[in-house]
């Protein structure tokens, strides 16, 4: 042994660096935390209702290109600040439209602040010379949300989740929507995926009591936690030759975008027209420190749920649980009937890992008793949402998963209002008409038209195979 150690010392290292890197981003999750008799003490289903209309108005971003028109739109409309906060930010069109609007609104005075997930910020963002041309505007500042770092792979796995836009006290926009041309606008037909986020309008800028400031609070206290780094926050790189070019490129564009779409930038839209009226509007979040978390955003989705007395559909782009959780899914079902969850089957999502999970564990999903519909649509469909009864709907960023319910920071959105709940059942129920009806685990009851999606013998092998070897690591998914 000793002989073979000498022989093989490249190797030797590189197989306990793996180890020590596997192991210490996989132990920390390994024991699931619990419900703390706080949390459930501090549940009022009460509280996500109201009588008569609140300051705030409701609209749904349901397509990518609403998304992109709605944020050149509210972006150009900024007078004191801006607060992106996202969990993936990429190079592409949508992207640069985006910041150049963003710089051309920091040239004019408004204070801009940016969050971004600590992973994306590594991979997608170091290094490429557009995001500097932000970072180092004196109006500017970008944090990074717990930096990767594989020196300390035990904190690896704690990862921002959050999608929102704060304009000064006006509006915000929070769902599940990512910073790229996947989720925003229409530059590409081929790598799409279809989501979902809430435009909330605020008609009582200064009124304390709203959700806008609560998002706002929320934002503040992950901005300032010590896992937040600043990403190259100098102003000196502005003088580099590609910064500098960066920048002019960015500032023609916002020119051409003012140019091309005078509609999205002259401040005529009417918000209140173009909104719903809501009562109470509500904000669930996850603990928002790096490690282990206590399922507190689950917990009271299944409760708020629980409440209901007709009916429950959510949506979630897949379905990875523990035994704690698919009891409490059981229960929600026994308490509700006419409960569904809709999921992309696994030949329609774009999650590789998730998908291998669910074949797998398919048969306990099916045995909580909730109807389970696999979308078939032929796009990814990315969004997360909750239909209670005919009045509260719930956006967001949270999927029904481990990671989402125990990992990540998560945001969902509590929207009391009849027309936004009439008009997401409106998606829900044409996704449902475009998905496959669960009889069991190998069966399932085909609406009239359908186009069945298939999955070449090849993947289906990698399916079964990366199933079974991630199970001592599915805390992670």
């Amino acid at each position: 042994m000793i002989r073979f150690f000498r022989r093989h010392k490249i190797l030797c290292l590189l197989l306990f660096i793996l180890a020590y890197l596997i192991m210490g981003a996989t132990a920390p999750f390994l024991s699931y935390k619990k419900i703390e008799e706080n949390t459930v003490n501090q549940f009022d289903p009460a509280a996500f209702r109201m009588e008569g209309a609140g300051p705030e108005r409701v609209a749904l971003l349901e397509t990518n290109m609403s998304a992109w028109e709605e944020r050149m739109r509210l972006l150009e409309q900024a007078e004191e600040r801006i607060i992106l906060s996202t969990f993936d930010m990429r190079e592409g069109e949508s992207t640069r439209d985006i910041l150049s609007v963003l710089l051309a609104k920091a040239e004019e005075g408004v204070e801009i602040r940016i969050l971004v997930d600590g992973v994306s910020g590594a991979v997608r963002m170091q290094g490429r010379e557009l995001f500097y041309a932000l970072s180092s505007h004196p109006n500017v500042e970008i944090r990074i949300y717990n930096p990767l770092n594989l020196l300390t792979p035990w904190k690896l796995m704690g990862r921002m989740h959050d999608k929102y836009v704060i304009v000064d006290e006006k509006a915000y926009l929070l769902g599940g929507r990512n910073t790229f041309d996947y989720f925003i606008g229409n530059y590409t037909e081929e790598n799409v995926s279809y989501d979902r986020e809430v435009l909330v309008y605020n008609t009582e800028p200064g009124n304390p009591d709203t959700s806008l400031k609560e998002l706002e609070a929320y934002f503040e206290g992950v901005w300032n936690l010590d896992v937040c780094k600043p990403f190259h926050d100098n102003e000196k790189l502005a003088d580099k030759k590609k910064v500098k070019e960066e920048r002019e490129l960015l500032t023609e564009r916002y020119h051409n975008l003012k140019a091309e779409y005078p509609e999205l930038f002259d401040g005529s839209w009417d918000y209140e027209a173009h909104a719903y009226e809501a009562g109470r509007i509500s904000l669930l979040s996850n603990p928002t420190h790096i490690y282990g978390k206590e399922p507190v955003l689950f917990y009271e989705l299944i409760q708020l749920m629980s409440q209901a007395e007709e009916r429950v559909i959510f949506q979630s782009p897949y379905v990875v649980c523990n035994s704690w959780m698919y009891e409490e899914l059981a229960g929600l079902a026994k308490k509700v009937p006419d409960t569904r969850i809709l999921l992309n089957s696994v030949e329609n999502g774009d999650n590789f890992v998730a998908s291998s999970d669910y074949l797998r564990h398919k048969d306990e999903v099916v045995a909580t008793g909730i109807q389970l519909y696999e979308y078939d649509g032929g796009t990814s469909n990315h969004g997360k949402s909750v239909l209670i009864d005919q009045d509260l709907s719930v956006v967001g960023s949270y999927n029904l998963d481990l990671r989402s319910t125990y990992l990540d920071t998560e945001l969902m959105l509590v929207v009391q209002s009849e027309e936004l709940n009439q008009e997401l059942e409106g998606y829900l129920t044409a996704m449902q008409e475009s998905s496959r009806k669960v009889i069991d685990a190998d069966t399932y009851e085909l609406p009239e038209g359908l186009e069945v999606q298939t999955a070449p013998v090849s993947k289906r092998i990698a399916w079964a195979v990366f199933g079974f070897i991630l199970q001592p690591f599915r805390c992670l998914v």
